[in-house]
């Protein structure tokens, strides 16, 4: 039997950390990823931030991979706008909260992982080879076992191999959580369900849309009537030449009153605000004469099909500074004028030859899923069983407070410690629970973001106070009035968050997450303090069907999730939840259909749920 003194699940951001780390430090490790190459089964909102804080130490993705992060990984954007919009049909109330963005923080970039995390892969499995390891794609693992004092991992690909510690990076729906009995299965209540598009969109357009410079970006949150009703809001990031429009929202509010998630995702992009900031010109193929013999009918379709790919291919160069340079320097064309006079032509001959019309609409292409969990209330007190250590989603760890939302720094940080703890115990020769686990368990209790998921930050809050500084009171009703003047008061502030912290968030976020603060109150501001927003369009939203029929699938003939109770009202609720529409219901009971299945894990609560084996189901693009 193969024996590694380290095995790493998943090969995430966090996962991806894990192996740098303990290479960085000299030790040997594997990574075990089940997408055909990393980055292919992740999804994010997202933004990587970097942080400094004032108690405390946290790792940053800088401290892992060096000063080569900043200047070779394809990150999109560097964040330096952050606003938060309340939205009453079309009326938007809108808080500048970049002070709160930037507070205690070195930088936040917007990231898709679908070329970051590729990005990790290279930068941590050239170092893992170094100490004789590296990363397994293509493989699931199907179960971890102990047998006569060897760890033993079991995969639907590979031989069972010895490790002598794992580190589960295997995200929210862990299966190395569930099949060692680490943790329970996430509730509705502990998790949030997030949904998201990638809109197509040029460079430079970017720039000019949100007012920001070349290598800046801006985010966008939306609260109020885009809810339909349920807690939580609505997302906007600019990416190098794409957005990220999405939307995050309570499990337990969307199983109140189900919603399907891309109807979500439409209430953000029909509002006026967001239709207008995801707007471009689009070419639209006329219908081709159906008079025409077959050949020509073909000879048509592929002329104009081919034409339009070289216009938007020509016209996202055109707006890209460095694409632009590419294509002069290469030899391609003489001048950056003679693009353009291409471009035009292109046009031209669409408009003329072929009747081809260009219409204001927007363009998708991606959509995506997760579920994600929420520190304040499921992280695990003990983030270790036996001689496993587990790290980010899968320790079910967090920081998500009202505007305040990081992920995927708080995975490398765990990462981090997680090698960290390991590489001692390999010095040490002891991988057991008291001693690696327990170190491993104090690490994560000294984590400035732990404490963010346990306590009020008084600094924070006020830069949130001071931005709603102009909040008519009476806006906010009496349930928050009173509380809202206390914490405003700075001799008060810290008396009252002293307080709040004895209670914890326990007993107060049943109070401050609630319909008020993400609906009702947002709803109020922008009809009585809110300015007009007008659409000069109307988007073509897609249907469901066309969203899936745009993802990138390696089917599997066998299901990963299996039913376990096809009438009860949990999966039920499935039927409306599951954001592909893989469940139905015939005759009172639930059926599935997997082969559209996104591996959010929505379901997971109520089925036996597994990740595809080995390099099936889904492969996204953008993540």
């Amino acid at each position: 039997m193969e024996s590694y003194e380290v095995a790493i699940i998943g090969g995430g951001s966090a996962g991806l950390a894990a192996l740098k780390q303990l290479s960085n430090l000299g030790k040997q490790a594997i990574l075990i990823e089940a997408g055909k190459k990393a980055g292919t089964k992740n999804v994010s909102g997202g933004i990587l931030y970097s942080k400094k804080p004032k108690r405390g130490r946290a790792y940053n993705v800088e401290d892992v991979y060096g000063s080569v992060f900043l200047s070779d990984a394809p990150i999109e954007r560097r964040i330096t706008q952050y606003m938060l919009h309340a939205t009453s049909g079309n009326k938007v109330f809108t808080m500048d909260l970049t002070a709160a963005h930037e507070y205690q923080a070195n930088f936040g970039y917007s990231v898709l992982l679908g070329k970051l995390n590729s990005w990790f892969a290279k930068q941590a499995g050239e170092s893992a080879e170094k100490q004789g390891g590296g990363i397994v794609s293509g493989v699931h693992v199907r179960s971890v076992s102990w047998q006569d004092g060897k760890t033993v991992i079991e995969t639907d690909e590979l031989e069972p191999f010895e490790a002598k510690a794992v580190i589960a990076a295997d995200g929210v729906n862990s299966e190395i959580a569930e099949m060692t009995g680490a943790r329970n299965k996430f509730t509705p209540e502990q998790l949030y369900q997030g949904v998201k598009v990638i809109v197509k969109m040029p460079e430079e357009i970017i720039e000019e849309r949100f007012g920001i410079g070349q290598e800046d970006g801006a985010a966008h949150l939306y609260a109020g009537d885009v809810t339909l009703n349920h807690i939580g809001g609505g997302f906007l990031y600019t990416n190098r030449d794409t957005l990220s429009v999405g939307a995050v929202y309570h499990y337990d509010s969307l199983m109140q009153r189900p919603a399907e998630p891309y109807t979500l995702v439409n209430a953000l992009l029909k509002n006026p605000m967001v239709a207008e900031f995801v707007k471009d010109e689009v070419a639209v193929k006329e219908e081709i004469d159906r008079n025409l013999p077959k050949e020509e009918q073909l000879r048509v379709r592929f002329a104009v099909s081919k034409l339009v790919k070289t216009w938007n291919e020509l016209r996202d160069a055109y707006h890209s500074p460095s694409a632009r340079k590419r294509l002069v320097e290469g030899g391609k064309y003489k001048s950056e004028e003679e693009i353009k006079a291409r471009l035009d032509s292109v046009r031209s001959e669409l408009e003329g030859k072929y009747r081809t019309k260009f219409v204001t609409d927007y363009v998708e292409l991606e959509y995506a899923a997760k579920l994600v969990p929420d520190g304040k209330r499921c992280a695990m007190r003990k983030p270790y069983y036996k001689n496993i250590l587990f790290i980010g989603d899968a320790a079910g760890r967090g920081v998500f407070i009202g505007p305040r939302i990081e992920g995927l720094n708080v995975g490398i940080d765990d990462a981090v410690r997680a090698a960290n703890a390991v590489a001692r115990a390999i010095d040490r020769n002891d991988f057991s629970s008291n001693s690696m686990g327990e170190h491993y368990s104090q690490m994560i209790e000294e984590s400035p973001f732990t404490r963010d998921m346990k306590e009020i930050d008084k600094d924070y809050l006020k830069i949130f106070l001071d931005a709603a500084k102009d909040v008519p009171k009476d806006i906010i009703g009496q349930r928050y009035g009173m509380v809202f003047k206390l914490m405003s008061s700075g001799t008060l502030r810290g008396l009252a968050v002293g307080f709040a912290n004895i209670l914890g968030y326990d007993r107060l976020l049943p109070l401050v997450e609630s319909e008020d603060t993400y609906v009702q109150v947002p709803i109020e501001l922008a009809e009585k303090m809110g300015r007009p927003v007008a659409a000069t369009y109307e988007p073509t939203l897609p249907t469901i069907a066309q969203r899936v029929a745009q993802l990138k699938y390696d089917d599997d003939r066998i299901s990963h999730i299996k039913v376990l109770d096809h009438e009860s009202e949990f999966m039920k609720k499935m039927v409306k939840l599951c954001p592909t529409n893989c469940y139905s219901m015939e005759d009172g009971e639930i059926t599935l259909q997997h082969e559209a299945c996104i591996e959010c894990g929505t379901c997971a609560k109520e089925t036996e749920w597994r990740h595809p084996r080995g390099e099936k189901g889904v492969n996204y693009q953008y993540g």
